[in-house]
């Protein structure tokens, strides 16, 4: 009997036991689940409710960009180069007519001039000479003139000899031709004849710019002899620098007068430049094959000089589409986004939106919004692969 009780005992206790421990274990198998369970805010956000947030300060280190979506022509294009010209009518070689000594330059490389404008004097003794001659040639048609009178009267009366006269009137006649062309000559100088005919002997010349513009070139220094018809000075009027581009013979066909250009000037970084094209040649140049055309510069700006490198893109369709710049755009996976922007007193928030990209032009990509957006809303312009990196380490210090 107490062998059989016993035995009813210990089972009793063994169950008791072996409930407690199951229901301990279960509790802890609980716990841990329950501290292993990932929360579901915030890490797996989509992109699109996402953002960054920048200071002023960093705003400016990044040096960002910002505006509204524009318009480009994103295909239809040709390719070209060339350099800056201006029309011939507007430059001008200023030279010397005669052999001189340069006494005087009144200019420098880069200064404006007017049409007449003095540039520079000259003195030669060949120049007084000049003016004596005119001088004496003057004085000797004067005479000539007056004995020419006397024998016609004569010669009318019928008291003189048809010889004399006819002598006379040679002379004089010989006489005018010296002294017209003397004065041509003088006047080629800048020399008032009125003035040596009283007296007065200019001891230099000056020289004259024929046109206004600037002075591109200065050829010569103080002392210097010049010879006749060499080129002392250059002057451009850059009012009527045009585009001068050269289109290969495989794309003549494309373009026509007033179709769009854009192009760029090394000297202008960054800064994009339209022109219409207003002529296009009809002859082909031998090396390259290739036809010139001119293009009038709508939006002139900065030093814009004759003789500068373009290279641009001649729009031969016309259709536009929204576009920002590469570096706006970011590939995450297989989506693209860009960023908008908005500023909330002295901070910057910048949401990603998802895009699907088109055609690319000079590092600008055309673009369609997975969604609507408001016309007025500003994108980032740049730093796009900053954006989404600090996007993804919020993402990543969160889940910590």
């Amino acid at each position: 009997m107490k062998n059989r009780l016993y035995k009813i005992l210990t089972i009793a206790i063994i169950v008791i036991f072996s409930t407690a421990c199951g229901n301990k274990e279960k509790h802890n198998v609980n716990n841990d689940h329950s501290q292993n369970k990932e929360p579901k805010t915030e890490v797996n956000k989509e992109h699109d409710e996402e953002e960054v947030m920048l200071s002023q300060q960093q705003f400016e280190a990044l040096k960002m960009k910002t505006d509204t979506l524009t318009l480009r022509n994103m295909s239809g294009y040709i390719e070209v180069n060339g350099s800056l010209e201006v029309p011939p009518q507007n430059e001008a070689a200023i030279t010397s007519v005669v052999g001189a000594n340069v006494v005087a330059i009144k200019v420098i490389e880069g200064d404006k001039v007017n049409k007449n404008q003095v540039v520079a004097y000259l003195s030669h003794p060949n120049i007084i000479k000049l003016q004596t001659d005119y001088l004496n040639a003057y004085s000797n048609s004067v005479f000539l003139k007056k004995d020419y009178e006397r024998q016609q009267k004569l010669y009318d009366a019928g008291v003189g000899s048809g010889a004399n006269f006819q002598k006379a009137e040679a002379e004089y006649n010989a006489s005018k031709a010296m002294v017209n062309g003397l004065t041509a000559q003088l006047q080629l100088l800048n020399i008032n004849t009125a003035s040596i005919r009283n007296g007065s002997i200019a001891q230099q010349i000056t020289l004259r710019s024929p046109i206004e513009g600037f002075v591109q070139k200065v050829e010569v220094k103080i002392g210097q002899y010049v010879e006749p018809q060499t080129d002392l000075f250059e002057i451009v009027n850059t009012k009527y620098v045009h585009a001068d581009f050269m289109v290969f013979e495989k794309d003549v066909y494309k373009v026509k007068k007033g179709q769009k250009v854009s192009f760029m000037v090394q000297s202008i970084p960054n800064t994009e430049l339209t022109a219409t094209i207003n002529s296009v040649g009809k002859t082909f140049e031998d090396n390259p094959k290739a036809v010139h055309l001119h293009a009038e510069i709508e939006n002139k700006i900065g030093n814009l000089i004759p003789g500068m490198y373009i290279q641009g893109k001649i729009q031969v369709k016309s259709a536009q589409t929204k576009a920002l710049p590469e570096s706006a755009v970011i590939n995450d996976g297989d989506k693209f986004y860009v960023f908008s922007v908005e500023k909330e007193n002295n901070k910057w928030s910048f949401k990603p939106i998802e895009v699907f990209i088109g055609e690319k032009s000079d590092n600008w990509v055309s673009i369609k919004f997975a969604e609507e957006v408001k016309a007025k809303t500003k994108f980032a312009y740049n730093n796009a692969y900053y954006l989404i990196a600090e996007m993804k380490k919020g993402e990543a210090e969160h889940e910590h």
